[in-house]
Formats: structure tokens, C-alpha cells, sequence
């Protein structure tokens, strides 16, 4: 059975998190033997949506597939590099007409192709297209064309909604991880028909913070119903991702591992 090893990097949070993964990424990688590393980066800048440098410089420390969610339209200067950056994702289901695009086909050094889909929840979120039919059909395109390993990153609020998709689409897809809560869960899977399942990767950034944002300013945010802005918190931070096994041939996950590192300087 040839396998390969997806490496999946829960959401980047401003600096903190970025300049964790500037020391550690290149060594998981190796650890993990990671064939292809997929990172959430819709809070990359400053905590909240994401630049065209930022995106290179993710690019640039060995990310091939950087997904995202409802903050990627936070810094209009990344609209035109969603269209341009076919490894740069945002959500499939948002309407027709806007920019960029929400599946890429990434081939690992081996020329295994892997599809990496992203996917944005409706519950408590903006009420975009649906995420159950927009997998339906483009599970089916993949299909045709072969692609047997496909990853999933459903960025979605509710719990009950990530798992009711991982079931849905149990034994059609290879993995399916959850993000957008920024707080790692404890449920990593094999469901019965071979999907990888998790509800919520987690988040790379700070720890000293409320979800990676400044504690302080969320304190006072929840105390005084007024719309204090947020900033990223500065502080030490941590790395939670996960590492999906996969049978190359039929797409089945055969391991999910969670990984939970913490900055020691």
C-alpha cells in the first residue's frame, strides 16, 4: 500500500503564530514526513484576514496549500492574488462572482495528486451557498477526473455541522478537519467508511490570548458590548495541527494524529 502524509496547520494568528512556524515548520515537516503541508491563513495579518506578502512569505516556508474562511475578504489587496494563486483557496460555496476559487489539485514529489477543497459552514456564519452540495458535486467532478485523496477544510462555527458533514461525506473523501473556533478538539477519528475527522484543528499563535486575540481587549469587548476593536496578542505561542495518513490508491485515511507543540522561547 503506497500512503501519504497530509500535514494540516490549524488557523495562523497574526505574528506570534507566523514567527512560530518561521523556527519550527521546515523540522514537523521532516518529523512527519509530510508529503503535502496545508495551512489555514485567513488570520495571518495582524489577527485578522490576510496580505499578499503574508501569503508569500507562508509560501515561502514551505506551505503548498494555504485555505481560509470568512475573514479572507478583510484586505482587498488579496482579492487579485486569489484569482492568480491557484494554491491560495477560499471557501467553494460563496456565490458565483466572487474572487478566487475553493479546490486546488497539489501533486506531492511522488506525482500523487491530492485535492484540497475548502468549505465554509452557514450556522451562525453568513448564509452562503450550501456546503453539503457544493462537496456533492465537486467530489463528483474530482471523481472523474480520477482524484481519489481529497482533503477537506470545513470552516465552519458549529460543532453539529462539522460533524454532520464528516458523516456525509464519510467514505467519499480522505479527511475532513475542521477550523474557525481556533480551540483544538479532542475528537480525531477514522469514521467506518474511512474518512479522517476532526471538529476543530485548533490554532497556531498565541497562548497568552482569548482564541489568539488580545485578552484585554476581549475582556472588555464582552463586558461593555461595545465594539472595542480586536488585535492579535503578542505573546509566546503554540502549534496545533494535525497529520492524516492515507492510502494513495483509494483515498481511505488510515491514521489521524493530533499535534500540539508549544514555543519554549
Amino acid at each position: 500500500m503506497a500512503t501519504l502524509r497530509i500535514l494540516f496547520i490549524g488557523d495562523v494568528i497574526g505574528n506570534s503564530g507566523v514567527s512560530l512556524l518561521q523556527t519550527s515548520l521546515s523540522g514537523l515537516q521532516r518529523r512527519t514526513g509530510a508529503d503535502i503541508t496545508v495551512l489555514n491563513a485567513e488570520n495571518a495579518s495582524a489577527g485578522r484576514g490576510l496580505t499578499p506578502s503574508m501569503a508569500a512569505t507562508l509560501f515561502g516556508l514551505g506551505a503548498d496549500v494555504l485555505t481560509s474562511g470568512n475573514h479572507i475578504w478583510n484586505k482587498d489587496k488579496i482579492y487579485p492574488v486569489l484569482e492568480e494563486q491557484p494554491y491560495l483557496l477560499r471557501p467553494l460555496n460563496y456565490p458565483p462572482g466572487a474572487p478566487g476559487h475553493g479546490v486546488c489539485v497539489f501533486r506531492t514529489a511522488a506525482l500523487e495528486p491530492v485535492a484540497v477543497l475548502n468549505l465554509q459552514g452557514r450556522s451562525f456564519m453568513m448564509p452562503i451557498e450550501c456546503p453539503f452540495r457544493a462537496a456533492d458535486a465537486e467530489i463528483e467532478r474530482l471523481n472523474r477526473e480520477g482524484i481519489r485523496v481529497i482533503f477537506i477544510d470545513f470552516h465552519a462555527e458549529a460543532t453539529a455541522e462539522k460533524i454532520a458533514l464528516g458523516r456525509y461525506l464519510d467514505g467519499r473523501i480522505t479527511a475532513l478537519v475542521g477550523t474557525h473556533t481556533h480551540v483544538q478538539t479532542a475528537d480525531e477519528t477514522l469514521l467506518p467508511k474511512g474518512t479522517a475527522y476532526i471538529t476543530d484543528a485548533g490554532m497556531t499563535g498565541p497562548v497568552d490570548s482569548v482564541i489568539g486575540m488580545d485578552t484585554e481587549s476581549a475582556i472588555l469587548r464582552f463586558r461593555s458590548q461595545l465594539p472595542v476593536p480586536y488585535r492579535a496578542s503578542e505573546s509566546a505561542a503554540f502549534l496545533n495541527a494535525v497529520v492524516i495518513e492515507a492510502d494513495a490508491s483509494t483515498g481511505r485515511a488510515v491514521r489521524i494524529e493530533r499535534l500540539r507543540e508549544t514555543q519554549t522561547h
